[in-house]
Formats: C-alpha cells, structure tokens, sequence
C-alpha cells in the first residue's frame, strides 16, 4: 500500500515539474527583446542564437513591427550559419510574403549567393574540391537568380557582384564540358570529346577553357579524318589565339593530345566492336 502511495506522489511531482519546465519554455519575451537580442547576438557573431531569437520573433509576432526586418536578418543569420539551404528557403518566403518590399534585392541576391555555394558544400571550404570536375546542379539556380535580379533590379547594390558571379558560372559551366572531353579523351571517345569541346566554343566562347576547347576539336577532327573540320578549327585558334602553344616556331598546328593511343579509327568509331583485333 505504501509502495503504491509512494508510486503515485512520485508519478505526480514528476508531471508537476514536467509542467513547469513546459512553462518556462513557452515564456514569450516582448517583441522588441527578441529583435534586440538576435541583432546582439549577430553583432557578436553568435548566429545559433540569433537564429532562435529571429525564429520566436517570427512564431510569436508574425505581423509586428519587426517582422519584415526579422525575416531579413534570419536570411542573413542562416547563410553565415552555413545552412545555405535554409538561408535560401529563408529569401523564397520573404519574397513570397513582400514581392513589393524595397528589400526585394538583397533576399533574391541572397537566395542566389545560398544557391551558388551549395554545390560546394562544407568539404570545399576546408578541402581542395576540383569544381570543374562536380555536377554544377545549383549552380543553374543560382544563375537564374542573379539574371532575374538584373532585370527586375538594374540599379541594386548587389548586381555588380551578382553580374561577376554569373560569368564564373558560366566558367564553370565551360570548364565542366572539358572536364568531360578530357575524360572522353582517356577513354579514347573521341567523337564525344569533340562534342563536348564544341558545345564550349559555341556557347561559352569567352570563357578561359575555349582556347583548349579548339584545340581538343582541331585534333579530335583530324583523328577522324575530317579534314575540313580540322581545318576551320586550326583556323578559328590561329585567328583567336595567335600565341597559342599549339603552334610551333613554324606557326604549325603542332599538338599530339592522342599521343600513344593505337586505336584505329574504324575501332574508335564503332565504340570497340570492330577493328584492331
């Protein structure tokens, strides 16, 4: 009997305490504590806390008078917390909740700079990481967004950044291709070398894997044999790049990228399945 009483108070002070604590937790601060003290705390570098802080703002205060500034900042709080992908969830709902905001920019900048640095992930802050050789994935985003904020936003403080972080982008984008075309080049694919090697001159001709780009076409097309293609890529080098390596002191095209493959060209084309046996 006394066992069970025993059980029973002991049972009670346990959901006595529980619900205190649960009070305590559930305490809500003035709205003007909560900003005051996630701006403290970001000044001070502190960001987990900042984010809490902006995060009861938000829970608590949907609609007070810190509640636009307060999105901003949580913008900002998770970005330099590395959650790039929170940060940028965080610059969508701004913009879903403020299209007309005058602070529409910097949260579409925001979700660009969130987007163009996921890819890279925590390991390419520490590590050296070959970007080249990585799946751009949101890179593309990233470029869609820095473009929508150029033409929504000419005048903003963050295009010229937003303008010089596309073109590397695109560099990256380029430099991906021939990541690829060397690799085709290993594996003796020479026709998807080329390929890929065109596709960079066509589309990302000012960018500073293109001069390697003609030169992988110039002897990817005279490995097949096609002389004409050889001969507009040879000269489409000469005109672009007249110093290029490629030339000798004779100015002739003088490169060998498939120096010591012994595969003939009927078993390059027919992917192996005919030809030097």
């Amino acid at each position: 009997m006394r066992s069970g009483l025993r059980l029973l108070l002991l049972s009670a002070l346990v959901v006595l305490v529980s619900a205190c604590a649960s009070n305590k937790q559930e305490e809500v601060l003035p709205e003007k504590t909560y900003y005051e003290n996630a701006r403290e705390a970001m000044d001070s570098g502190n960001f987990n806390e900042a984010e809490e802080n902006l995060d009861a703002l938000e829970t608590y205060y949907p609609f007070g008078r810190y509640a636009e500034q307060a999105q901003l900042d949580l913008i900002y709080a998770r970005y330099q917390n590395l959650d790039l992908e929170g940060a940028r969830n965080a610059a969508d709902r701004f913009l879903r909740l403020n299209p007309q905001s005058d602070h529409a920019d910097y949260a579409l900048y925001m979700r660009g700079l969130a987007s163009y640095n996921l890819d890279l992930g925590l390991a390419a802050r520490y590590f050296p990481i070959d970007v080249a050789a990585r799946d751009p994935g949101e890179q593309l985003q990233s470029f869609r967004d820095f473009s929508e904020l150029l033409n929504r936003y000419p005048e903003s403080p963050y295009v010229a950044d937003a303008r010089q972080r596309m073109i590397a982008v695109r560099n990256r984008m380029a430099e991906l291709e021939i990541h690829a075309a060397r690799y085709y080049i290993k594996r003796q694919a020479y026709i998807a070398a080329n390929n890929r090697a065109r596709y960079v001159v066509e589309n990302y001709p000012s960018s500073p894997v293109t001069e390697e780009a003609i030169i992988i076409m110039a002897e990817t097309f005279r490995f097949l044999e096609l002389k004409k293609g050889a001969r507009d890529a040879i000269a489409l080098l000469r005109s672009n790049f007249p110093n290029s390596e490629a030339f000798n002191e004779e100015g002739e095209f003088d490169v060998d990228l498939l120096e010591g493959e012994n595969r003939s060209l009927t078993n390059v084309v027919t992917f192996g399945l005919m030809g030097d046996e």
